[in-house]
């Protein structure tokens, strides 16, 4: 049976990071889950769907042909034949991507989708809701947080390398915030700290650090 690390957190908290570093340090493909919300997000928007009305998104989405392949360590997600790259990460799909989310059927769908990996082996897998509803039963369950300031600026710092935006760091604190706001408080599967998962505040970390404690945490067998 394949093992599952599960880590969740909000926005701009190292999940991506960390999780990208565990997996290549233990062998296990990086699953980003939210790169799922965001394809269905940018397919929503691409289609001209009201992102606003739940049973549009949910109508559309199950139509949305997503392909999974494991390939140099992770779990690459193809919308007809093609990798998405960087046009799910912009500012506009950030401020759709939390409408998209609440419906309960792409929830559903995603949620499969995501069961369905294990299929290829162990997995690293990022999100929001991985510990509490997608693999709530695995040993192997962290949550990932930072202050408000420290996460906008890694994001920042993150949409100006990238060349996909050039929002002020207070810009990119109001938008994580409100994200957070939908995320922390929508009915299906909401963000939230799993009873036991192992609580990480990255904030006066260095991603080593975050590394070695969660690589410190995991069952003696899988390290």
């Amino acid at each position: 049976m394949a093992k599952v690390i599960a880590i969740d957190g909000p926005s701009g908290s190292g999940k991506s990071s960390t999780s990208k570093r565990v997996g290549k340090a233990l062998g296990f493909l990086h699953v980003d889950s939210g790169a799922l919300y965001r394809i269905m997000t940018w397919q929503c928007l691409a289609q001209g769907v009201d992102t606003s009305n739940p049973d549009a998104v949910a109508a559309f989405a199950a139509r949305v042909e997503i392909e999974c392949r494991p390939e140099q360590g992770a779990i690459s997600f193809y919308v007809n034949g093609e990798l998405p790259g960087d046009r799910i990460r912009t500012p506009e799909i950030n401020a759709h991507a939390s409408a998209v989310a609440t419906v309960k059927a792409v929830r559903d769908r995603i949620t499969a989708i995501l069961r369905g990996l294990t299929q290829y082996g162990d997995l690293v897998v990022e999100g929001r809701d991985i510990t509490t509803a997608v693999f709530p039963d695995t040993p192997a369950r962290f949550y990932l947080t930072a202050s408000a300031e420290a996460r906008a600026l890694r994001r920042q710092k993150e949409e100006v390398e990238k060349g996909i935006a050039n929002q002020s760091a207070e810009a990119v604190k109001a938008s994580l915030l409100a994200r957070d706001a939908i995320d922390s408080t929508r009915k299906y599967a909401p963000l939230k700290k799993a009873d036991g998962a192992l609580e990480i505040d990255s904030t006066t970390l260095t991603l080593d650090q975050v590394v070695a404690t969660v690589l410190a945490a995991l069952p003696a067998d899988w390290r």
